[in-house]
Formats: C-alpha cells, sequence, structure tokens
C-alpha cells in the first residue's frame, strides 16, 4: 500500500480521500489555488502545496504544477478526484512517464472511452446494446439528416466528444434538423474543441440507470449494482438512488453483465460507471462510461457496506479486488441530493459569499454528509457551488424518502442562498414519492416544484417579528449612567407597553407589524389581526406557544436578514427600513449591477439604443456557467462600464440605464 498520495482535487471528494487515507495510515498531500489557501481540504491534509491562480485553467487543470508538486512531496500516487483532470488520457500517461501511479484507469481505457463516437463502436463488437444511431465520421448537414430521417424522430444530437448537457439537442422534425444540427456543433466546438457528432434515436420517457464497475490488474471484474440518475435538469443529475426502483432480478443480472463486458472490452482497472438509457419496455441502452469516480458513489457504499475511495487505493497499489461478484449483495436503500449555493426561484443562479452559518445533519448509520466547506468558508465563482452531499440509507425506500426529506429540513445556511428549499419540494413531489421516475420528470412537475407564493401562515410572521424585536442590536448607552431607567429599550410606558413597528418581507409580500413584548409575553398585530404568545428566544433558539400549538426554530440574524430554521425547513424575512431604502433607490437609479463576482463575456447592446423589458443587454460567466443579464424595464442602454474578458466583483456597476417613464 502506499505511504503517500497527492489529491488532484479540491472539495468535499478532496476531504472524502483524505479521510480514507487517514484511516489507513496513509500520508496526504493537498494542492491547492489561491482561493482555495484556507479551504477544508487544505486544512485536513498533512501537506499542501499552492499550484497557482484561482482559475482552475491556470491550477487545478495544470498537470504539470501538479506532477511537480507531487515529486517535490515524494508522494508515490495522484488521485484525481472527479472533474478537473480525472478523466485527462495525457495526464494519466504523464503520471506513468513520470513513475508516479494514476489512482484510475489507464491513458489508453481513458481515450478508448472518451470519444463517444468510437467508444459506441467499441461497445457494438463486445455486444453490449446501443442506442439505435448513426456514430461514424461522415459529418456533413444533408448526410446527418437523411440518417436521422432513416431513424426515425424524435432523434438526439450528441456531441462526440461532449458531457453535462453540453452541444446536446432533440429534434423531432427533419425540417428543424440542420438548424439544430448547426447549433449543436457550434457549442460543442466551443466547449470542447470538437464540432464532431453523433444521432441517436430518443428514447421516450427514457430513465437514467448507471452501473457501478470495478476491475483490478489481476483480469477481475465486477460490478456493484445500479444507481438510477434519473432526476435531471438540463441533463445534470439532481438526486440518485441506489438501487433503482422497479429493477427486476433478470433486468440488473442483464445490465451487470453489459456493464463488467464493457470495462473488460478496454481492460479497465479501477473505479468506473457505465451508464444507460433504459426505456419504459425494459430494454436498455449503452450511453457513455464515465472512467472515474462519480458524485453518487455514496449511495452505492451505503447499500454494499463498501469503501469505493479504499477500493481504488488497493486496486492501483496493485492489490486483488477485496471482493467477488458472488460475495456483493443489496442491503436496504439509499438517496443522495447535492446541497448547492444556488437560487432555484431565480433559474438557479449560483450564489456566492461566505458561510457565517452553518449547520448540517449530524452523521448517523442512516444519514452521512460529505462536505467540503465548513462555517466560515467561502463560496467563490471560480468553482462548483456545491455545499454538500447528503446521503441517507435505510431498510427501505420509503423510510429513506422520510430520512431525506428530515435532512434536507435540517439544513441551515445563511450567507448564500441554497436550493435545500427546492429539493425538499422535489423528493415530496407525486412523480418522485411513487418512483415514477424519468429524465423529464422535474419539468412534468412543474407546478409542484414552484415556490408557494401564497402568504405565510400568520404564526410564522408573528414568530418572525417577535425575532426581529428579541435580535435588534442595541442602541448606544450613555456610558456615564449606564443604569439609569431612562435608558432602558424595553418599550415600557405608563399603562401600557409601547409597540415596536417593523416592516418585514416574506416571499415577496410585506407586511407593516407592530410588536409589544416583556421577553416572555408578546402580542403581535398585523392589520386588524392579533396574535398572542408566550415563550422565549435565548441563544438563537426560539421557543414560542401560539394559539395552543408550540412552535421550535433557531434564529440566525444576519444584517437585514432574518433567518428561522424550524421543523419545515427555512424561512428567510427581510426586515425594511423605508427612510434607507428610498435613499438607496435614488442612489441605484440608473444603474444594472453584477449579482455575483465573474467573466464579461460579451456586451450585447449598442450604446444609445432603446430595449424592451428582459432584453439581452450583456453575458456574464461565473461558476462555470453563462447568464445572461436582462433590461429591467424598457428603457435605454446609455453605455457600458465594462467590456468583454474583464472581470467583476459583487455589485460591480456594469450598465448606464435609463428606464422609461411610465
Amino acid at each position: 500500500m502506499f505511504t503517500k498520495i497527492l489529491i488532484a482535487n479540491r472539495g468535499e471528494i478532496a476531504c472524502r480521500v483524505i479521510a480514507t487515507c487517514q484511516r489507513l495510515g496513509i500520508a496526504t498531500v493537498a494542492v491547492y489555488s489561491e482561493a482555495d489557501r484556507d479551504a477544508r481540504h487544505v486544512r485536513l491534509a498533512d501537506e499542501a502545496v499552492a499550484i497557482g491562480p484561482a482559475p482552475a485553467r491556470e491550477s487545478y487543470l495544470r498537470g504539470d504544477a501538479i506532477l511537480e508538486a507531487a515529486r517535490r512531496s515524494g508522494a508515490q500516487a495522484i488521485h484525481p478526484g472527479y472533474g478537473f483532470l480525472s478523466e485527462n488520457a495525457d495526464f494519466a500517461q504523464a503520471c506513468a512517464e513520470a513513475g508516479i501511479v494514476f489512482i484510475g484507469p489507464s491513458a489508453a481505457a481513458i481515450r478508448a472511452m472518451g470519444d463517444k463516437s468510437a467508444a459506441k463502436a467499441l461497445m457494438q463488437r463486445a455486444g453490449v446494446p446501443l442506442t439505435p444511431g448513426y456514430h461514424g465520421q461522415i459529418q456533413t448537414p444533408e448526410f446527418l439528416r437523411e440518417q436521422a430521417d432513416g431513424i426515425g424522430y424524435p432523434v438526439l444530437i450528441k456531441a462526440s466528444a461532449g458531457g453535462g448537457g453540453k452541444g446536446m439537442r432533440r429534434v423531432d422534425d427533419s425540417a428543424d434538423f440542420i438548424e439544430a444540427l448547426a447549433s449543436c456543433q457550434r457549442e460543442a466546438q466551443s466547449a470542447f474543441g470538437n464540432a464532431h457528432v453523433l444521432v441517436e434515436k430518443y428514447v421516450e420517457r427514457p430513465r437514467h440507470i448507471e452501473i457501478q464497475v470495478f476491475g483490478d490488474s489481476h483480469g477481475n471484474v465486477v460490478h456493484l449494482f445500479e444507481r438510477d440518475c434519473s432526476v435531471q435538469r438540463r441533463h445534470q443529475k439532481v438526486l440518485e438512488e441506489a438501487p433503482a426502483p422497479g429493477m427486476t432480478p433478470g433486468r440488473r443480472a442483464a445490465m451487470g453483465k453489459a456493464a463488467t463486458d464493457a470495462a473488460r472490452a478496454v481492460n479497465y482497472v479501477g473505479a468506473g460507471t457505465v451508464e444507460f438509457i433504459a426505456a419504459p419496455d425494459g430494454a436498455f441502452f449503452f450511453m457513455e462510461m464515465n472512467t472515474r469516480l462519480q458524485v453518487e458513489h455514496p449511495v452505492t457504499e451505503y447499500i454494499t457496506g463498501t469503501d469505493l475511495v479504499e477500493w481504488q487505493l488497493r486496486v492501483a497499489a496493485g492489490q486483488v479486488l477485496p471482493k467477488t461478484q458472488e460475495q456483493l449483495s443489496i442491503h436496504g436503500h439509499a438517496l443522495e441530493a447535492r446541497l448547492y449555493a444556488e437560487d432555484a426561484d431565480r433559474g438557479f443562479l449560483p450564489s456566492t459569499g461566505t458561510l457565517r452559518h452553518l449547520r448540517l445533519p449530524a452523521g448517523s448509520a442512516h444519514v452521512r454528509v460529505d462536505a467540503g466547506v465548513e462555517q466560515g468558508d467561502a463560496i467563490t465563482p471560480f468553482y462548483d457551488p456545491m455545499i454538500a452531499k447528503l446521503i441517507v440509507w435505510d431498510v427501505d425506500r420509503d423510510a429513506a424518502l422520510r430520512r431525506m426529506r428530515q435532512a434536507l429540513a435540517d439544513c441551515e445556511v445563511v450567507g448564500v442562498t441554497t436550493n435545500a428549499a427546492f429539493l425538499r419540494r422535489l423528493v415530496m413531489t407525486g412523480s418522485f414519492a411513487q418512483a415514477r421516475l424519468d429524465t423529464a420528470l422535474i419539468e412534468r412537475e412543474q407546478a409542484a416544484l414552484a415556490p408557494n407564493e401564497e402568504d405565510s401562515d400568520p404564526a410564522l410572521w408573528a414568530l418572525a417579528a417577535i425575532a426581529a424585536v428579541a435580535t435588534a442590536p442595541p442602541a448606544s448607552i450613555d456610558a456615564r449612567d449606564p443604569h439609569s431607567p431612562w435608558q432602558a429599550q424595553d418599550g415600557w410606558r405608563l399603562g401600557v407597553r409601547a409597540a415596536h413597528r417593523i416592516t418585514l418581507e416574506h416571499r415577496h409580500t410585506q407586511q407593516l407589524l407592530a410588536v409589544r413584548g416583556d421577553g416572555q409575553t408578546w402580542s403581535v398585530t398585523r392589520g386588524d389581526h392579533t396574535l398572542q404568545a408566550t415563550g422565549t428566544l435565548s441563544g438563537g433558539a426560539l421557543r414560542m406557544q401560539i394559539g395552543g400549538q408550540l412552535h421550535r426554530a433557531t434564529v440566525i440574524r444576519d444584517g437585514a436578514e432574518l433567518h428561522l430554521f424550524g421543523r419545515d425547513g427555512a424561512q428567510r424575512f427581510t426586515l425594511h427600513d423605508p427612510v434607507s431604502e428610498a435613499d438607496q433607490s435614488v442612489a441605484d437609479a440608473g444603474r444594472l449591477t453584477a449579482p455575483m463576482p465573474g467573466r464579461i463575456v460579451a456586451t450585447l447592446v449598442t450604446p444609445g439604443t432603446q430595449v424592451q423589458r428582459g432584453a439581452p443587454l450583456l453575458v456574464l460567466e461565473a461558476m462555470k456557467m453563462e447568464h445572461t443579464l436582462q433590461a429591467p424595464a424598457d428603457g435605454t442602454v446609455h453605455g457600458y462600464h465594462v467590456r468583454a474578458g474583464d472581470q467583476v466583483t459583487d455589485g460591480a456597476v456594469l450598465v448606464d440605464f435609463e428606464a422609461t417613464a411610465s
């Protein structure tokens, strides 16, 4: 076994590898960019080496810098995690040439599976079922349309070198094919430097089922059963589970054999995932092979009782696989949700900032949290905005689903917006709860997934109002006589206690509330209605009796924002000061600002142009995604403060914009 390894990654996977190495007595070396100088994986590792500036292309994607770090530290092997260089055949080859073990498959296996067209040809020879389609080299538009016409619509155009949903288009009619092909090829060329595409039959109501495979250098290959990854948004996985609901023993055996046949076809060594599209009638077709560990591997670990990172280390060290196929079995059911710093109600716009409060579910035999950050860490615009993976296990799917609902409700995050509420709505939809799974589930359940904009429970407004008053920062006190009763700020008046009048906003609704209280007995008036409450708020723990019902919540005040974390998840209120906000609105008039740090990709309008509300004004790249900023109203673009290529900070003024007077 190795005595020291270098982890060529960051975030939760780097932390996970470090934890496994510590358990096995293996020393670890972390690498980090300037943005990750104080990151959790750096703090956890035995050693840490700086490899470059914040952008990934100048740090985590620099194979030469990572190899040099391995040489200087004396690391015997490099674990690539996932993403970055994990499927880079040139890097795997460079490691071999440097005499450093790449903890993954050979460069030849990565190359064989990296090109979708070539991989499908290889799989066809190996007898692995393929989706009907054209995977050849001829790329002329008319020829490809003829192939699509022969396959039968709908078809899917896919970038041969692609992934992550980029360079992919569904086409339902021959008349639309040429335009969709051109768009797909442009995106593929831009994203992967390769415009080559393949054309396949689009499977209606497909499920995305993948098989975890493992091979060693002694010729052994096993599968560790399947994961269902059908719940996706824009071809990106959102929820994963194992085993796949409704999987019959016969279908499981057939898919497992196809996956191990695929691995043997390339002499595969290490962890890999063979991904299939599954049709409602039980047919399944090879889609691609990911030659690395997957983000969702913990659900497989839960149901099989294995540590796949440990398996990677042992296999890379030349050992035989820890278990044979006959020794592997399924126990219970596991679910995984990815907690991201993103605003689901604003088109899943990534959110950046410092995690001023972070409390995640406690780990147990039933709940596991894989996190790459801690309270006080920052979510930056340079990398994937994942906060943590929540993984739950129980004896069956229904019990695991209940645990996932609770785990999501137990997430407390202040400082960035998260997708926790969206995920909780998602696992509570009828389709997911009843395992009616396919890749269009999120689109099908749009109504259920939309946030509830109706007026909230009056008791919730009362709790927020009490919390706002109880946590208000004290006004200054005259130090010459700090105990004077005239300096008390408890609202005492002769005859009746004075009311604190506050304006709160929740779910785009503003309310003026009057609050009276002495710390234990409270009354809250909203409009013509008054609620009485008794209870306390101590150390952030709110315990309040309203109308015969006991309410408990954790209260976190963050500037003008008030966060309540209770049994039903997170509720966020904003405290408004009408006077200061009026002054600020005047100061901000005529300006469009950056919603997050990023790089300007393009300005889209000539200064002096009149535009309508929603017109695209510029494109901002942040967190590996492009975001188009739109005109907030009808008006005129007078000029830009930025140009393509500029790096901007959160809140930077980008556009001089004058709204048309209504």
